[in-house]
């Protein structure tokens, strides 16, 4: 499908219209790479060649990395400072507190246990406002008592267990929506009130039913339901509220099971078969619909965690992303989504908005629709 025209041009040929295709060409999926790249991929993950507004200066893994201005970048992002240090930290109370000493710059994700003081700490330099991203978790298809007609049952028991309203208020300070699909309210086409939603409303006497039904139809549940999460993601006191909620209301022994760090998380569950139910977000790559979907729950792609396999799903999806317009893509994108209310492959929880703050050292802070600052525009006193 790619035509080179000339040495700075080369034309691209889809197979179908692509409703998102203009959008989708900002992912970074999509960046230009050096000769050195295709000559030496894992070194060039060491030290990337950058096109963009900054170039690594040294990378501290685990740790920190620098980065400065590139003289070699034309483009409109011209970078406002020096340079940036990121830090890397196991303990994002750690950071909260670093922030406060003006020690570090720029928090993109003020930690949970800070949202009832994070804006009297902060006053003026403090941001707060929704992102396309959300939280879930996701149960593996292969998973003991959830595979099948029986996993269906009791996905929907767990998820209408679950008082997400009461968890975003007392935990989060209001700074989490509850989640009511599987895309982002900031999208355009988001539907808060789609065929199937209510099956993210607490509901606990259907939530005993449905685990009673499944328990004498299909053999009872025993042992220890676990909620798999990464600690560095500040993910502790809403897996533990989650894990409460849904020992209450079923009657089982639902944990928390922290993981040290996200790299060790993921790599546990690539190595093996995490039982019980294991935190899943979306951060998306560019802003449509289709990036959630299509990604996370198509049949066999890399983002799936939860082995979810639907040819229906996949055909409305290939139809979505073919659509001649945004208004039509959003139809079919909606219709695939009721698929995904019903089987509840992963079950959505919350809607993070962007909490961010910054030090006295800094002026400037803004945060893009990815909730990531702007680094760039940030300017150092």
């Amino acid at each position: 499908g790619l035509k080179v025209i000339d040495d700075r041009t080369f034309s691209i040929e889809l197979t179908q219209p692509e409703s998102d295709f203009p959008t989708r060409l900002g992912y970074n999926a999509y960046f230009p790479l050096p000769p050195a790249a295709l000559e030496d991929m894992d070194g060039f993950g060491e030290t990337p060649v950058s096109n963009g507004p900054y170039k690594i200066v040294s990378w501290d893994h685990n740790r920190s990395l620098k980065i400065e201005p590139n003289p070699e970048y034309g483009g409109e992002r011209v970078a406002q400072n020096e340079g940036l240090e990121y830090v890397f930290y196991s303990d994002t109370d750690a950071a909260y507190m670093d922030l406060l000493a003006n020690n570090l710059d720029v928090l993109e994700a003020i930690p949970s246990a800070s949202f009832g003081s994070y804006q009297q700490d902060l006053g003026t330099r403090s941001e707060t406002k929704p992102a396309a991203t959300y939280l879930e978790m996701s149960i593996h298809e292969e998973t003991p008592h959830f595979s099948g007609e029986e996993g269906k049952i009791r996905r929907k028991a767990l998820s209408m267990a679950i008082d997400r309203p009461a968890i975003a208020e007392t935990i989060f300070n209001g700074t989490r929506t509850p989640a009511r699909e599987f895309t982002s309210p900031v999208l355009e086409g988001y539907d808060p009130n789609l065929p199937g939603s209510e099956n993210l409303d607490f509901n606990p006497s259907e939530a005993q039913r449905l685990w009673q039904e499944a328990d004498e139809t299909y053999g009872a549940f025993a042992g220890e339901f676990p909620i798999n999460y990464n600690v560095d993601g500040d993910n502790k006191d809403w897996a533990d509220a989650v894990a409460n909620n849904i020992s209450n209301t079923l009657g089982i022994q639902a944990i928390g099971n922290p993981f040290p760090d996200f790299k060790s998380f993921r790599d546990a569950y690539r190595t093996e078969r995490m039982d019980g139910a294991y935190r899943t977000a979306w951060l998306a790559d560019y802003p449509s619909m289709g990036n959630f979907l299509g990604p996370n729950f198509t049949t066999g792609v890399a983002s799936n965690d939860s082995k979810y396999a639907n040819p229906e799903f996949d055909r409305l999806i290939v139809e979505a992303n073919g659509a001649q317009d945004a208004a039509q893509a959003a139809r079919l994108y909606n219709q695939a989504q009721e698929l995904l209310l019903r089987d509840l492959p992963a079950i959505p929880l919350f809607y993070p908005n962007v909490v961010g703050g910054w030090s006295e050292n800094v002026d400037n802070v803004e945060f893009s629709w990815k909730s990531l600052p702007v680094y760039y525009n940030i300017t150092k006193q």
